[in-house]
Protein backbone atom coordinates (compact mmCIF):
# COMPACT_ATOMS: atom_id res chain seq x y z
CA UNK A 1 0.00 0.00 0.00
CA UNK A 2 2.81 2.28 1.27
CA UNK A 3 4.37 2.00 -2.44
CA UNK A 4 0.90 2.39 -4.42
CA UNK A 5 0.49 5.84 -2.50
CA UNK A 6 4.02 7.03 -3.26
CA UNK A 7 3.05 6.44 -6.99
CA UNK A 8 -0.08 7.86 -6.65
CA UNK A 9 1.78 11.44 -5.46
CA UNK A 10 4.40 10.86 -8.30
CA UNK A 11 1.34 11.08 -10.72
CA UNK A 12 -0.36 13.92 -8.96
CA UNK A 13 2.54 15.99 -8.41
CA UNK A 14 3.50 15.67 -12.22
CA UNK A 15 -0.46 16.32 -13.58
CA UNK A 16 0.35 19.75 -11.12
CA UNK A 17 3.18 20.43 -12.43
CA UNK A 18 1.92 19.83 -16.55
CA UNK A 19 -0.81 22.15 -14.76
CA UNK A 20 0.62 24.51 -13.10
CA UNK A 21 0.60 27.18 -15.70
CA UNK A 22 -3.13 27.44 -15.56
CA UNK A 23 -3.12 27.48 -12.09
CA UNK A 24 -0.85 30.03 -11.36
CA UNK A 25 -3.04 32.31 -14.01
CA UNK A 26 -6.23 31.28 -12.29
CA UNK A 27 -4.56 32.12 -8.84
CA UNK A 28 -2.66 35.40 -10.17
CA UNK A 29 -5.35 36.85 -12.32
CA UNK A 30 -8.21 34.92 -11.74
CA UNK A 31 -8.28 34.83 -7.72
CA UNK A 32 -9.28 31.48 -7.27
CA UNK A 33 -8.34 28.59 -5.42
CA UNK A 34 -6.60 31.14 -2.92
CA UNK A 35 -8.90 29.86 0.02
CA UNK A 36 -8.03 26.77 2.40
CA UNK A 37 -4.74 25.95 0.21
CA UNK A 38 -3.18 24.85 4.29
CA UNK A 39 -6.09 22.08 4.34
CA UNK A 40 -5.80 20.74 0.74
CA UNK A 41 -2.60 20.48 0.45
CA UNK A 42 -1.50 19.36 4.16
CA UNK A 43 -4.22 18.34 5.34
CA UNK A 44 -4.64 20.89 8.47
CA UNK A 45 -8.54 20.85 9.32
CA UNK A 46 -9.43 22.02 12.65
CA UNK A 47 -8.79 19.13 15.38
CA UNK A 48 -11.27 17.79 16.55
CA UNK A 49 -10.93 17.62 20.51
CA UNK A 50 -13.80 15.80 22.00
CA UNK A 51 -14.64 11.90 22.00
CA UNK A 52 -18.14 11.94 20.37
CA UNK A 53 -18.99 9.89 17.59
CA UNK A 54 -18.68 12.28 14.29
CA UNK A 55 -19.59 12.06 10.97
CA UNK A 56 -17.89 13.41 7.93
CA UNK A 57 -20.09 14.02 4.79
CA UNK A 58 -18.02 15.20 1.80
CA UNK A 59 -19.94 17.30 -0.66
CA UNK A 60 -18.06 18.56 -3.54
CA UNK A 61 -19.70 21.78 -4.42
CA UNK A 62 -22.76 23.88 -4.24
CA UNK A 63 -25.42 21.09 -5.33
CA UNK A 64 -24.70 18.29 -3.05
CA UNK A 65 -24.25 20.99 -0.22
CA UNK A 66 -27.64 21.81 -0.89
CA UNK A 67 -29.05 18.51 -0.42
CA UNK A 68 -27.58 18.07 3.17
CA UNK A 69 -29.91 19.97 5.40
CA UNK A 70 -33.21 17.64 5.65
CA UNK A 71 -30.43 14.69 6.21
CA UNK A 72 -28.55 16.39 8.90
CA UNK A 73 -31.31 17.80 10.77
CA UNK A 74 -33.23 14.19 10.95
CA UNK A 75 -29.68 13.09 11.82
CA UNK A 76 -29.60 15.05 14.65
CA UNK A 77 -32.59 15.16 15.91
CA UNK A 78 -32.18 11.47 16.91
CA UNK A 79 -28.59 11.76 17.70
CA UNK A 80 -27.60 15.15 19.21
CA UNK A 81 -24.07 14.46 20.43
CA UNK A 82 -23.22 13.33 17.14
CA UNK A 83 -20.39 15.86 15.67
CA UNK A 84 -20.76 16.76 12.34
CA UNK A 85 -17.78 17.58 9.40
CA UNK A 86 -18.54 18.98 6.37
CA UNK A 87 -16.39 19.02 3.52
CA UNK A 88 -16.53 20.52 0.07
CA UNK A 89 -13.97 21.06 -2.85
CA UNK A 90 -15.13 24.17 -4.58
CA UNK A 91 -14.28 27.90 -2.77
CA UNK A 92 -18.83 28.20 -3.54
CA UNK A 93 -19.42 25.28 -2.08
CA UNK A 94 -17.20 25.98 1.21
CA UNK A 95 -19.40 29.84 1.13
CA UNK A 96 -22.78 27.85 0.99
CA UNK A 97 -21.92 25.33 3.91
CA UNK A 98 -20.49 27.77 5.78
CA UNK A 99 -24.06 29.34 5.72
CA UNK A 100 -26.23 26.62 5.86
CA UNK A 101 -24.18 24.96 8.74
CA UNK A 102 -22.95 27.85 11.28
CA UNK A 103 -23.31 25.08 14.12
CA UNK A 104 -20.80 22.76 12.43
CA UNK A 105 -17.34 22.48 11.35
CA UNK A 106 -16.66 23.28 7.80
CA UNK A 107 -13.76 22.65 5.66
CA UNK A 108 -11.97 22.08 2.11
CA UNK A 109 -11.62 18.61 1.73
CA UNK A 110 -7.95 17.48 0.88
CA UNK A 111 -5.84 16.66 -1.99
CA UNK A 112 -5.01 12.91 -2.68
CA UNK A 113 -1.56 13.19 -1.25
CA UNK A 114 -1.16 10.83 1.09
CA UNK A 115 0.41 12.80 3.88
CA UNK A 116 -2.59 15.50 3.26
CA UNK A 117 -5.13 12.55 3.70
CA UNK A 118 -3.56 11.01 6.80
CA UNK A 119 -3.23 14.75 8.68
CA UNK A 120 -6.95 15.40 7.93
CA UNK A 121 -8.33 12.20 9.22
CA UNK A 122 -5.93 12.07 12.30
CA UNK A 123 -7.64 15.74 13.06
CA UNK A 124 -11.05 15.24 12.40
CA UNK A 125 -10.72 11.31 13.65
CA UNK A 126 -14.38 10.75 12.23
CA UNK A 127 -16.56 7.99 13.06
CA UNK A 128 -17.26 7.27 9.18
CA UNK A 129 -17.04 9.27 6.28
CA UNK A 130 -19.69 9.53 3.62
CA UNK A 131 -19.15 10.68 0.58
CA UNK A 132 -22.92 12.73 -1.52
CA UNK A 133 -23.20 11.30 -4.57
CA UNK A 134 -19.52 10.09 -5.54
CA UNK A 135 -15.67 11.31 -5.43
CA UNK A 136 -13.39 8.67 -5.03
CA UNK A 137 -9.85 9.01 -4.20
CA UNK A 138 -7.43 6.31 -4.08
CA UNK A 139 -5.42 7.61 -1.65
CA UNK A 140 -8.02 8.81 0.69
CA UNK A 141 -9.91 5.46 0.78
CA UNK A 142 -7.03 3.77 1.43
CA UNK A 143 -5.56 5.84 4.06
CA UNK A 144 -9.45 5.17 5.79
CA UNK A 145 -9.66 1.68 4.89
CA UNK A 146 -6.06 1.49 6.96
CA UNK A 147 -7.66 3.78 9.77
CA UNK A 148 -10.33 1.53 10.05
CA UNK A 149 -12.61 4.20 9.24
CA UNK A 150 -15.41 2.95 7.69
CA UNK A 151 -16.49 5.24 3.90
CA UNK A 152 -19.64 5.14 2.64
CA UNK A 153 -21.59 6.75 -0.68
CA UNK A 154 -24.73 8.06 0.00
CA UNK A 155 -27.39 9.32 -2.87
CA UNK A 156 -24.71 7.64 -5.10
CA UNK A 157 -25.20 8.38 -8.93
CA UNK A 158 -23.05 7.07 -11.78
CA UNK A 159 -23.72 8.62 -15.06
CA UNK A 160 -23.63 6.33 -18.10
CA UNK A 161 -20.31 8.37 -19.39
CA UNK A 162 -18.64 7.98 -16.03
CA UNK A 163 -19.57 4.23 -15.96
CA UNK A 164 -17.87 3.84 -19.81
CA UNK A 165 -14.56 6.12 -18.30
CA UNK A 166 -14.80 3.93 -14.68
CA UNK A 167 -14.74 0.90 -16.41
CA UNK A 168 -11.80 1.12 -18.45
CA UNK A 169 -9.87 1.87 -15.15
CA UNK A 170 -11.88 -0.94 -13.39
CA UNK A 171 -8.45 -2.88 -11.73
CA UNK A 172 -8.42 0.32 -10.19
CA UNK A 173 -11.61 1.23 -9.20
CA UNK A 174 -13.37 -2.01 -8.20
CA UNK A 175 -10.90 -2.79 -5.40
CA UNK A 176 -11.19 0.84 -3.92
CA UNK A 177 -15.14 0.42 -4.33
CA UNK A 178 -14.95 -3.03 -2.65
CA UNK A 179 -13.24 -1.41 0.38
CA UNK A 180 -16.64 0.70 1.43
CA UNK A 181 -18.77 -0.03 3.70
CA UNK A 182 -22.00 1.47 1.84
CA UNK A 183 -23.08 2.22 -1.45
CA UNK A 184 -26.01 3.85 -1.21
CA UNK A 185 -27.64 4.87 -5.06
CA UNK A 186 -30.32 6.73 -6.25
CA UNK A 187 -31.96 4.58 -8.69
CA UNK A 188 -31.39 0.55 -9.76
CA UNK A 189 -29.79 1.84 -13.13
CA UNK A 190 -27.33 3.16 -10.93
CA UNK A 191 -26.65 0.13 -8.73
CA UNK A 192 -26.54 -1.98 -11.54
CA UNK A 193 -23.51 -0.22 -13.22
CA UNK A 194 -21.71 -0.12 -10.02
CA UNK A 195 -22.60 -4.05 -9.46
CA UNK A 196 -20.82 -4.57 -12.54
CA UNK A 197 -17.44 -2.18 -11.27
CA UNK A 198 -17.39 -3.92 -7.75
CA UNK A 199 -18.43 -7.68 -9.46
CA UNK A 200 -20.65 -7.76 -6.31
CA UNK A 201 -23.83 -6.86 -4.87
CA UNK A 202 -23.88 -7.06 -1.12
CA UNK A 203 -22.90 -3.32 -0.36
CA UNK A 204 -25.32 -1.84 -2.38
CA UNK A 205 -29.08 -0.36 -1.72
CA UNK A 206 -31.02 1.92 -4.13
CA UNK A 207 -32.75 4.37 -2.03
CA UNK A 208 -34.21 6.75 -4.21
CA UNK A 209 -32.59 10.79 -4.13
CA UNK A 210 -32.57 12.78 -1.33
CA UNK A 211 -32.82 15.66 -3.47
CA UNK A 212 -36.33 15.12 -3.53
CA UNK A 213 -36.87 15.44 0.12
CA UNK A 214 -35.04 18.91 0.47
CA UNK A 215 -36.97 19.92 -2.82
CA UNK A 216 -39.28 23.90 -1.89
CA UNK A 217 -43.12 23.16 -3.28
CA UNK A 218 -44.44 26.23 -1.72
CA UNK A 219 -44.34 29.25 -3.69
CA UNK A 220 -44.84 31.28 -0.27
CA UNK A 221 -41.83 30.56 1.21
CA UNK A 222 -40.50 33.74 2.83
CA UNK A 223 -36.87 34.43 0.32
CA UNK A 224 -39.30 33.78 -2.63
CA UNK A 225 -41.65 36.48 -1.13
CA UNK A 226 -38.65 38.86 -0.73
CA UNK A 227 -36.86 38.07 -4.02
CA UNK A 228 -40.20 39.14 -5.55
CA UNK A 229 -40.11 41.75 -4.03
CA UNK A 230 -36.41 42.81 -5.33
CA UNK A 231 -36.82 42.16 -8.80
CA UNK A 232 -40.28 44.70 -8.48
CA UNK A 233 -42.64 41.56 -10.15
CA UNK A 234 -46.01 42.94 -10.54
CA UNK A 235 -48.83 40.37 -10.52
CA UNK A 236 -50.32 39.40 -13.92
CA UNK A 237 -46.64 39.05 -15.25
CA UNK A 238 -45.09 35.93 -16.45
CA UNK A 239 -41.63 35.33 -15.24
CA UNK A 240 -39.07 33.56 -17.44
CA UNK A 241 -36.16 32.10 -15.29
CA UNK A 242 -33.25 31.39 -17.53
CA UNK A 243 -31.12 29.65 -14.34
CA UNK A 244 -27.40 27.37 -14.04
CA UNK A 245 -26.75 28.78 -17.37
CA UNK A 246 -23.64 28.80 -19.53
CA UNK A 247 -22.32 31.18 -22.18
CA UNK A 248 -24.01 31.94 -24.57
CA UNK A 249 -27.41 30.22 -22.90
CA UNK A 250 -27.96 33.73 -20.92
CA UNK A 251 -27.42 35.54 -24.83
CA UNK A 252 -30.04 33.20 -26.06
CA UNK A 253 -32.05 33.55 -22.98
CA UNK A 254 -32.14 37.27 -23.93
CA UNK A 255 -33.23 37.23 -27.62
CA UNK A 256 -36.04 34.89 -26.95
CA UNK A 257 -37.45 36.82 -24.38
CA UNK A 258 -37.27 39.56 -26.43
CA UNK A 259 -39.05 38.09 -29.63
CA UNK A 260 -41.46 37.32 -27.32
CA UNK A 261 -42.31 40.35 -25.51
CA UNK A 262 -42.94 41.70 -28.74
CA UNK A 263 -46.43 39.93 -28.40
CA UNK A 264 -46.34 39.31 -24.52
CA UNK A 265 -45.06 42.43 -23.28
CA UNK A 266 -46.07 41.04 -19.37
CA UNK A 267 -43.24 38.39 -19.38
CA UNK A 268 -40.00 39.22 -17.39
CA UNK A 269 -37.29 37.79 -17.71
CA UNK A 270 -34.03 36.36 -14.58
CA UNK A 271 -30.92 35.62 -15.44
CA UNK A 272 -28.69 33.11 -13.18
CA UNK A 273 -25.51 32.32 -13.94
CA UNK A 274 -24.25 29.17 -13.10
CA UNK A 275 -20.57 30.08 -12.04
CA UNK A 276 -20.17 33.10 -9.79
CA UNK A 277 -17.14 34.88 -11.69
CA UNK A 278 -19.61 35.51 -14.94
CA UNK A 279 -22.05 37.53 -12.88
CA UNK A 280 -20.27 40.45 -14.14
CA UNK A 281 -20.22 39.41 -16.94
CA UNK A 282 -23.61 38.68 -17.61
CA UNK A 283 -24.63 41.76 -16.31
CA UNK A 284 -22.81 43.55 -19.13
CA UNK A 285 -24.57 41.73 -21.26
CA UNK A 286 -27.77 42.88 -20.51
CA UNK A 287 -26.56 46.46 -20.48
CA UNK A 288 -24.95 45.98 -24.11
CA UNK A 289 -28.65 45.05 -25.10
CA UNK A 290 -29.95 48.49 -23.62
CA UNK A 291 -31.75 46.66 -21.07
CA UNK A 292 -32.30 47.75 -17.83
CA UNK A 293 -31.18 45.44 -14.66
CA UNK A 294 -31.77 44.70 -11.33
CA UNK A 295 -28.73 43.14 -9.90
CA UNK A 296 -30.26 41.06 -6.19
CA UNK A 297 -25.82 41.91 -4.90
CA UNK A 298 -26.78 45.22 -5.01
CA UNK A 299 -30.11 45.30 -3.27
CA UNK A 300 -28.35 43.35 -0.80
CA UNK A 301 -25.53 45.75 -0.21
CA UNK A 302 -27.95 48.19 0.35
CA UNK A 303 -28.61 50.10 -3.12
CA UNK A 304 -32.30 49.22 -2.89
CA UNK A 305 -33.46 50.90 -6.52
CA UNK A 306 -30.69 50.55 -7.75
CA UNK A 307 -31.41 49.73 -11.98
CA UNK A 308 -28.98 50.27 -14.61
CA UNK A 309 -30.52 52.96 -16.92
CA UNK A 310 -32.15 52.61 -20.09
CA UNK A 311 -33.60 54.50 -22.92
CA UNK A 312 -36.89 52.95 -23.36
CA UNK A 313 -38.94 53.72 -20.06
CA UNK A 314 -41.92 50.79 -21.36
CA UNK A 315 -39.13 48.11 -21.01
CA UNK A 316 -39.13 45.85 -17.26
CA UNK A 317 -36.21 45.37 -15.26
CA UNK A 318 -34.18 41.86 -16.09
CA UNK A 319 -33.59 40.69 -12.58
CA UNK A 320 -29.92 39.17 -11.98
CA UNK A 321 -29.29 36.48 -9.26
CA UNK A 322 -25.57 36.99 -8.55
CA UNK A 323 -25.74 35.36 -5.03
CA UNK A 324 -25.06 32.59 -4.20
CA UNK A 325 -27.34 29.44 -2.32
CA UNK A 326 -30.54 31.07 -3.70
CA UNK A 327 -31.22 29.87 -6.79
CA UNK A 328 -33.55 27.56 -4.71
CA UNK A 329 -36.12 30.01 -3.59
CA UNK A 330 -35.82 31.92 -6.73
CA UNK A 331 -37.31 29.01 -8.82
CA UNK A 332 -40.46 29.89 -7.02
CA UNK A 333 -41.12 32.98 -9.15
CA UNK A 334 -41.11 31.07 -12.29
CA UNK A 335 -44.06 30.44 -14.58
CA UNK A 336 -41.84 29.28 -17.00
CA UNK A 337 -37.78 27.79 -16.05
CA UNK A 338 -34.92 26.93 -18.60
CA UNK A 339 -32.03 24.81 -16.86
CA UNK A 340 -29.08 25.88 -17.79
CA UNK A 341 -25.93 23.57 -18.63
CA UNK A 342 -28.35 21.80 -21.64
CA UNK A 343 -27.93 23.60 -24.35
CA UNK A 344 -24.13 23.74 -24.06
CA UNK A 345 -21.73 20.55 -23.25
CA UNK A 346 -21.96 20.28 -19.74
CA UNK A 347 -24.63 18.36 -19.19
CA UNK A 348 -27.58 19.75 -17.31
CA UNK A 349 -27.99 21.06 -14.23
CA UNK A 350 -30.35 20.21 -11.42
CA UNK A 351 -33.85 20.30 -12.90
CA UNK A 352 -35.87 18.91 -9.40
CA UNK A 353 -35.90 22.35 -7.69
CA UNK A 354 -38.09 23.91 -10.59
CA UNK A 355 -40.35 21.04 -11.12
CA UNK A 356 -40.95 21.00 -7.08
CA UNK A 357 -42.60 24.39 -7.42
CA UNK A 358 -44.77 23.15 -10.86
CA UNK A 359 -43.28 25.24 -13.22
CA UNK A 360 -43.36 24.56 -16.91
CA UNK A 361 -39.88 23.03 -17.22
CA UNK A 362 -37.61 23.30 -20.61
CA UNK A 363 -34.16 21.50 -21.12
CA UNK A 364 -31.91 21.66 -23.86
CA UNK A 365 -30.96 18.39 -25.66
CA UNK A 366 -27.54 17.77 -23.29
CA UNK A 367 -28.96 16.54 -19.66
CA UNK A 368 -26.35 13.04 -19.52
CA UNK A 369 -25.26 14.23 -15.94
CA UNK A 370 -29.42 13.89 -14.54
CA UNK A 371 -30.48 10.93 -17.35
CA UNK A 372 -32.72 9.04 -14.96
CA UNK A 373 -34.27 12.12 -13.87
CA UNK A 374 -34.58 13.00 -16.85
CA UNK A 375 -36.25 10.00 -18.45
CA UNK A 376 -38.63 10.17 -15.68
CA UNK A 377 -39.86 13.25 -16.06
CA UNK A 378 -40.05 12.90 -19.53
CA UNK A 379 -42.15 9.23 -19.04
CA UNK A 380 -44.74 11.58 -16.97
CA UNK A 381 -44.62 14.35 -19.69
CA UNK A 382 -43.40 16.63 -17.53
CA UNK A 383 -40.73 18.17 -19.15
CA UNK A 384 -39.99 19.47 -22.77
CA UNK A 385 -36.90 19.20 -24.74
CA UNK A 386 -35.64 22.44 -26.65
CA UNK A 387 -32.85 21.21 -29.40
CA UNK A 388 -31.91 25.22 -30.20
CA UNK A 389 -32.86 28.55 -29.26
CA UNK A 390 -36.04 28.36 -31.90
CA UNK A 391 -37.15 25.22 -30.48
CA UNK A 392 -36.28 27.48 -26.92
CA UNK A 393 -38.57 30.38 -28.53
CA UNK A 394 -41.30 28.71 -30.23
CA UNK A 395 -42.60 26.81 -26.88
CA UNK A 396 -42.08 29.79 -25.04
CA UNK A 397 -44.68 31.42 -27.15
CA UNK A 398 -46.82 28.43 -27.11
CA UNK A 399 -47.19 28.53 -23.48
CA UNK A 400 -47.61 32.37 -23.38
CA UNK A 401 -50.35 31.80 -25.90
CA UNK A 402 -51.89 28.73 -24.17
CA UNK A 403 -51.06 29.17 -20.22
CA UNK A 404 -53.66 25.85 -19.07
CA UNK A 405 -51.12 24.07 -21.11
CA UNK A 406 -48.03 24.89 -19.52
CA UNK A 407 -49.40 24.94 -16.59
CA UNK A 408 -50.48 21.61 -16.46
CA UNK A 409 -46.84 20.21 -17.57
CA UNK A 410 -45.71 22.14 -14.29
CA UNK A 411 -48.66 20.29 -12.44
CA UNK A 412 -47.63 16.77 -13.65
CA UNK A 413 -43.87 18.20 -12.97
CA UNK A 414 -44.55 18.74 -9.39
CA UNK A 415 -46.41 15.49 -8.71
CA UNK A 416 -43.48 13.51 -10.19
CA UNK A 417 -41.19 15.42 -7.50
CA UNK A 418 -43.48 14.64 -3.83
CA UNK A 419 -43.98 10.86 -5.00
CA UNK A 420 -40.32 10.71 -5.10
CA UNK A 421 -39.71 11.62 -1.78
CA UNK A 422 -38.60 9.26 1.59
CA UNK A 423 -34.78 9.38 0.42
CA UNK A 424 -33.96 10.44 3.63
CA UNK A 425 -35.09 8.16 6.06
CA UNK A 426 -34.01 5.19 4.25
CA UNK A 427 -30.62 6.86 4.25
CA UNK A 428 -30.92 7.10 7.64
CA UNK A 429 -31.60 3.67 8.34
CA UNK A 430 -28.64 2.46 6.34
CA UNK A 431 -25.89 4.55 8.01
CA UNK A 432 -27.01 4.59 11.48
CA UNK A 433 -25.11 1.26 12.43
CA UNK A 434 -21.95 3.07 11.51
CA UNK A 435 -22.72 4.98 14.97
CA UNK A 436 -22.08 1.74 16.79
CA UNK A 437 -18.24 2.15 16.89
CA UNK A 438 -18.21 6.08 17.58
CA UNK A 439 -20.67 5.27 20.25
CA UNK A 440 -18.25 2.14 21.93
CA UNK A 441 -15.09 4.63 21.70
CA UNK A 442 -17.14 7.83 23.02
CA UNK A 443 -17.42 5.25 26.24
CA UNK A 444 -14.61 3.77 26.48
CA UNK A 445 -12.72 7.57 26.66
CA UNK A 446 -15.16 8.30 28.93
CA UNK A 447 -14.70 5.77 31.21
Amino acid sequence: MQIYAYLLNLVYCLLLACASPVILYRVLVQKKYRSGLAQKFFGQLSERNSYEPCFWFHAVSVGEVLQLPPLLEELKRQNPTLELVISTTTHTGYAVAKEKFPEFTVCYFPLDFSWAVKRALQRIRPTAVLLVEMELWPNFVLAADQAGIPVSIINGRLSEKSFRGYRKLRWLIGPLLNRLKLIAVQTDAYAERFQKLTGRADRIQVTGSIKFDGIQVDRANPLTAELRNIFRLKSGETVLIAGSTQSPEEQIALEVYLAARQQFPRLRLILVPRHQERFHEVAELVKQYGLPLIRRSEQESGEAGSVLPFTNSQTPAIGLLDTLGELKSCWGLADIAFVGGSLTKRGGQNMIEPAGYGTALMLGPNTWNFKDVVDALLQHEAVTIVQNRAAFQETLIEWLEDPPLAEAQGARAQRFVLDQRGATLRTLSLIAPLLAGGQSDAQDKAA
